[in-house]
């Protein structure tokens, strides 16, 4: 079996640095990958994620704005606890409120269980943002940590690869943890 993951940069180019993952995206996409690998921008189309999501990709690597408190323009590597994010309704269900306009990561792995989907392993690789407020275009210190998250990113997917190679018996390799978050500048 070939292991499959999905590499999908997230944001609203609308509002400033919000659009860090459909940059970080948009210049992957130049780049060659194996064929298990498919990278795309989903841009405030959380809906359509949820789906893709559901064709079974072993891996998933989202590239998004997300403000932690460092300083604008900080590069994370973080590994979400899935069964802690996925939201729930009064009576218990999943509650997959997920707005066709916007894109909340942790309501589109709801959406996923909901329907009935596995997201077996997410990466995100974050940037702390300087300005979510309405304008087109990355802050500078976001727009300089786009290079640094391309790099990262092709790192992961080559780590991902060989980890998955090793799961499935077709290659050795092996794979260092460094915890739940990883910051880089």
């Amino acid at each position: 079996m070939t292991p499959r993951l999905l590499v999908a940069g997230v944001g609203n180019i609308f509002l400033g640095d919000d659009g860090f993952g459909v940059a970080v995206a948009q210049r992957l996409l130049a780049d060659a990958f194996p064929g298990p690998v498919r990278v795309a921008d989903f841009g405030i189309r959380g809906v359509h994620l949820a789906y893709e999501l559901l064709n079974g990709y072993d891996s998933f690597i989202l590239i998004d704005a997300t403000p932690r408190g460092s300083a604008p323009g900080t590069v994370y590597v973080i590994e979400p606890d899935l069964d802690g994010a996925a939201p729930v309704a009064a009576n218990g269900a999943p509650s997959p409120a997920v707005d066709a306009h916007s894109l909340d990561p942790a309501a589109v792995f709801a959406m996923v269980k909901a329907l009935g989907g596995e997201i077996k392993r997410v990466l995100i690789v974050g940037c702390e943002p300087a300005t979510v407020a309405e304008g087109i275009g990355l802050s500078d210190p976001v727009a300089g940590a786009v290079d640094e998250a391309v790099k990262v990113v092709r790192e992961l997917i080559a780590v991902e690869l060989a980890v998955e190679m090793v799961a499935a018996g077709v290659g050795g390799g092996h794979r260092t943890d460094t915890g739940n978050q990883e910051e880089r500048r």
